[in-house]
């Protein structure tokens, strides 16, 4: 079978390699027909990042938990990528007894156990079990994340299978949630708890491109009196106009907000987005913020109560209430994607400079319930 490599800078190819195989009874097998390129993915493709980000961690630059979840030479090929998918259930284990061969599904982009104090929490990207004492346990981040793989492939196997596989449910078309498994999931944790009818939300956006255009129309459609999206790029301005937003150039607003979704991946961007923040109101941070050292206007946050929210995204917590969501309401996230390509094409569509890239192939026809791996 095959899966998409990262090489290097600019440079993806397909890799032969044995199919999957099961590990555990409560493993299960899919075949992913949607992957979507999540807005992190960009970075180690369209710059050459790893030997700048090598000695960053060396000269105290960057903060050295990036080589712990990326590797001590960060983003250095070979390694499998893709982290969003949907997929197809080929086979299952003895154990598994809530998931079934043919259903299509989420996979999210880390891996959990469902039962570990942890995940019970809800905070299913710090699972004890998968991880063990390492920072992450993912699907597409390389070697140091796990023995997982990435999900642009002909098949993965996923452990944990009856908690990890989210079901699509039925009359949701499949590519409104090709990216539910991280950057849909991402904005939704980061307006859904907090936005209110006749509350503000402001995003910040051009970093997480598309996590924060998943935000301004999930805070539109969750019933915001008003969402403001910031963004020098016009044509992700119009994606978010599309959904009802206020699109405006630069990074300058001029009132203060209840929710503000921090999308620059900047430590400017975070500065103002905290500087915006109406009393009691919530800053998220769903951007990477590398270096040692940031700085933060505390005494501004200390007198206007304001709260940060910042790390990684649980997506498999929030994947259900997601689904639901969309489900119940339509909500076109489709909009977002930028470009559709065909699975063959990946190793050179992976690549293209473009905001939320989809790459999409046939499922397989139905196939039997009786299927098992033992």
């Amino acid at each position: 079978m095959r899966e998409l490599r990262f090489i290097r800078s600019g440079t993806l190819a397909w890799a032969e390699l044995p199919a999957p195989e099961p590990v555990d009874p409560g493993d299960a097998i899919v075949r992913p027909f949607l992957a979507g390129r999540c807005d992190g993915d960009t970075v180690p493709i369209h710059r050459p990042v790893s030997r700048a980000m090598q000695a960053g961690m060396a000269l105290g630059l960057i903060d050295p938990v990036v080589g712990r979840i990326c590797g001590r030479v960060p983003f250095r090929g070979p390694f499998a990528i893709g982290h969003e998918c949907v997929a197809q259930v080929t086979a299952v284990g003895p154990q598994v007894s809530q998931v079934r061969v043919g259903q299509t599904v989420v996979v999210p982009w880390a891996v959990s156990c469902g039962s570990c104090p942890a995940c019970v929490r809800g905070l299913t990207s710090k699972c004890a079990t998968s991880a063990g004492g390492d920072v992450l346990a993912a699907f597409g981040f390389g070697p140091a994340s796990g023995p997982w793989g990435g999900m642009v492939a002909d098949r993965i196997r996923v452990p944990f299978a009856d908690h990890m596989l989210v079901p699509v449910p039925d009359g949701i078309p499949v590519e409104r949630v090709a990216a539910a498994s991280d950057n849909l999931a991402d904005a939704w944790r980061a307006v859904a708890p907090l936005t209110r009818d006749g509350g503000t939300v402001l995003i910040l956006g051009g970093g997480a491109k598309s996590i924060g255009l998943y935000a301004a129309g999930l805070a539109v459609a969750l019933g915001a009196d008003l969402v403001d999206y910031f963004d020098d790029h016009p044509a992700r301005r119009r994606i978010a106009e599309s959904f009802g937003a206020r699109a405006h150039a630069g990074s300058r607003p001029r009132r203060a907000y209840d929710v503000v979704v921090e999308a620059t991946s900047r430590a400017g961007g975070l500065r103002t987005a905290l500087r915006s923040l109406a009393p009691g109101g919530t800053c998220t941070a769903v951007g990477y913020y590398l270096a040692t050292g940031t700085r933060l206007p505390l005494m501004r946050m200390y007198a206007t109560d304001a709260t940060l929210r910042v790390g990684v995204s649980h997506a498999r917590a929030n994947l259900p209430a997601l689904l639901d969501f969309v489900h119940r309401t339509g909500f076109p996230a489709e909009h977002v994607t930028t470009l559709t390509a065909d699975w063959e094409d990946a190793p050179t569509a992976y690549a293209a400079k473009t905001t939320k890239l989809i790459l999409a192939r046939d499922p397989l026809p139905p196939l039997r319930a009786s299927q098992t791996i033992s």
